[in-house]
C-alpha cells in the first residue's frame, strides 16, 4: 500500500497524528459534516477520528490520505478506504473537502488515483460509496466518476432524531479497467 499518491495537481499523504488540526478544521465545520456520522467541536474530540484512522491501519480494514495542493502544500481534505473486506474484495470509499476547495474538480482528479490504489494495491473487485439520499452534490460527483447507483436503503439511519435514507453506489474492477483503457486510447 502506497503511503503517498500523486496526481497532476495533488499529493495524497497517509493520515498521520500530526494531521489532527487539518482533520479538525474539516470535521468541525457543520457545512462539511452535515451529511456525515461524525462532527468534532474540539481538537480533543477529533482525537476519536485520529484513533479511527490508526485502527483502520492496524486492523488492515482501510487507509486514508490527506489531500494536499502541490503548488502550495495547502491541505484540501481527506479520502480513502474503510470497511475493507478481503474475502469479498470490497471496501467503502470516502472523501471530504474543505469548503474553500469545493467545486475545483479535486474529486474528479483524486478519485481515479484512489480507484487505482483500491483495484491494484488492495486487490479489490468492488468499491462502494454510501451517500445520504439528500446529499445531491455528492451523488452527482460520484456519478461523474462513473459510480453506478444501486439502490436506496430507506430510513436506515437516525441522525439528530431524523430518519435518514442512504443511497449506495459502486464501481467494479472490470468497469474501472474498461474506463482506464478507454481513457488511454483517447490520449
Amino acid at each position: 500500500m502506497d503511503r503517498k499518491l500523486e496526481t497532476e495537481n495533488y499529493l495524497l499523504k497517509e493520515i498521520e497524528p500530526s494531521d489532527i488540526e487539518n482533520i479538525h478544521r474539516g470535521l468541525s465545520n457543520p457545512e462539511i459534516t452535515r451529511f456525515y456520522d461524525v462532527h468534532f467541536s474540539t481538537l480533543e474530540e477529533t482525537e476519536e477520528q485520529m484513533e479511527w484512522y490508526r485502527t483502520l491501519k492496524k486492523e488492515g480494514t482501510g487507509i486514508w490520505w490527506g489531500i494536499y495542493d502541490k503548488l502550495d502544500n495547502r491541505f484540501c481534505g481527506a479520502g480513502g478506504f474503510n470497511g475493507l473486506d478481503k474475502q469479498h474484495r470490497k471496501a467503502e470509499i470516502g472523501l471530504w473537502l474543505l469548503k474553500e476547495c469545493w467545486g475545483k474538480g479535486i474529486l474528479k482528479e483524486v478519485m481515479p488515483k484512489l480507484f487505482e490504489q483500491g483495484f491494484t494495491a488492495l486487490n479489490l473487485n468492488r468499491i462502494e460509496g454510501f451517500v445520504v439520499s439528500d446529499n445531491t452534490k455528492c451523488k452527482a460527483a460520484l456519478e461523474k466518476v462513473n459510480f453506478k447507483y444501486e439502490g436506496t436503503m430507506r430510513e436506515c439511519e437516525i441522525k439528530d432524531g431524523e430518519k435518514i435514507s442512504v443511497d449506495f453506489y459502486s464501481i467494479l474492477e472490470n468497469e474501472w479497467q474498461q474506463q482506464t483503457r478507454s481513457a488511454q486510447s483517447t490520449i
